[in-house]
């Protein structure tokens, strides 16, 4: 390979351009979509032939992205020792103290970085920027303080330096990325300082490997979910609508819904008080509904795991209200899967409703109506999934993802030495 600071040949024009020596920064490198389109971002940076370091304050070898152990980048830990909370609080302060220290070892063991990718905590941006040298990217998946609650005076005045500290760090940024034209909307909103300076950031879709899911397929009477274990995340609604649509087999022929099943298999880590709680609160809501026999629970699947539960799916339930992206839509479609979701947030923009599944109003009543369509017409199952397919191919392809970053990285690179 060249050296750094060399050149290599385009990826598709066959034209040189830079081969540049670029940083990610990512808080916890665990299984999630944040995580996903970062370890996404790596492989596709070093596709183009840049020389990838991803650093991370946590990075668990056998409960992480198989990517992250390929040996294709490799992944520097720093910080793992310092806490994650104290006594389940001050989440924020905590992850603020560990990506702080991340950088500080960024800046002070390694010489020279062309740019830096930094993912969700931009606290970290001014001092990167010491190092004049390097241009900064920051990817914003949705500005922390409308995730974070702010229900009591006391956290309010918690809250309030550390979302000043938020918009004017992530305003230090060269560029500025988010997951969706959804989370731009939010972000001039949010960051209405930032946006009277013109400050606007640019959409980089996440995207989805669709050769992945090129093994045989089928329309099995098994619903799916797949999200993290957190409240914010609605999994109670995939489990009440499916009790629901279990009330309705007094309407269809024969036992049709006496086999069919419902799964909730997402990221879960036994470190986090509320993936812990979360998951037993589901539990008794699917005995309280009186369907415990007919749901199962998968806590943090691989992603061959993953893959055979979309291959023997009817369709994927996706929950969240107001999510900011949700890759979990692509990765359904791509296998082959109808996705019924939130009439919200970024699926507004990835679902296309009728014709790759449905989207909804976040209730049971509504999700159970589109699920009983999928247990009445087999075909429109069928159809609905290879429309959906064909979307993602289109639309939200690995190619376009990483050549989009390639040419955000190569102008912010640019825009350095001109």
């Amino acid at each position: 390979m060249a050296a750094a600071g060399g050149e290599i040949a385009g990826a598709s024009s066959g034209t040189r351009t830079k081969r540049l020596k670029i940083a990610v920064i990512h808080p916890d490198l665990g299984i999630g979509g944040a995580e996903r389109l970062i370890v996404d971002a790596a492989c596709h940076l070093a596709a183009h032939g840049h020389d990838v370091h991803v650093f991370t304050s946590h990075h668990d070898k056998n409960r992480c992205f198989e990517e992250t152990v390929s040996g294709l980048f490799p992944v520097t830990v720093y910080g793992d020792f310092l806490p994650r909370h104290v006594f389940y609080r001050f989440h924020a302060v905590c992850a603020y103290l560990r990506c702080i220290f991340v950088a500080l070892c960024v800046l002070l063991r390694w010489a020279f970085f062309d740019v830096i990718l930094v993912d969700q905590v931009s606290v970290v941006i001014p001092l990167l920027k010491l190092r004049a040298s390097s241009k900064i990217i920051f990817y914003c998946h949705f500005p922390d303080l409308l995730l974070a609650q702010h229900t009591t005076m006391l956290r309010r005045l918690y809250r309030k330096p550390i979302d000043m500290i938020e918009e004017t760090t992530t305003g230090m940024a060269d560029l500025i990325l988010v997951n969706s034209k959804f989370t731009a909307a939010n972000f001039a909103r949010t960051f209405s300082g930032l946006h009277a300076r013109g400050i606007e950031p640019g959409v980089l879709y996440p995207a989805v490997s669709v050769e992945q899911f090129h093994e045989p397929h089928a329309y099995k009477l098994n619903f799916l979910s797949i999200n993290r274990f957190e409240r914010k995340k609605n999994l109670d609604l995939a489990i009440s609508a499916f009790a629901l649509l279990h009330s309705l087999a007094s309407t269809l022929p024969g036992d049709a819904l006496q086999e069919a099943t419902l799964t909730v298999a997402g990221g879960y880590d036994k470190r986090l008080k509320e993936n812990v709680e979360y998951l037993e609160e589901l539990k008794r809501l699917a005995v309280t509904e009186g369907v415990s026999g007919q749901v199962n629970f998968v806590t943090s699947c691989s992603t061959s795991e993953r893959n055979e539960l979309l291959s023997n799916c009817l369709c994927v339930l996706y929950t969240p209200k107001d999510e900011h992206f949700g890759i979990v839509p692509l990765e359904a479609m791509a296998a082959h899967k109808p996705v019924i979701a939130c009439n919200s947030g970024g699926p507004v923009e990835t679902v296309v409703n009728e014709v790759t599944g449905f989207l909804c109003d976040p209730s049971p009543a509504e999700f159970s109506k589109a699920m009983l369509k999928l247990v009445n017409d087999h075909d429109l199952a069928v159809r609905l999934g290879e429309q959906a397919r064909d979307h993602v191919v289109q639309k939200f392809s690995t190619k376009t993802f990483g050549d989009l970053l390639n040419s955000y990285v190569l102008n912010v690179y640019h825009e350095r030495i001109e």
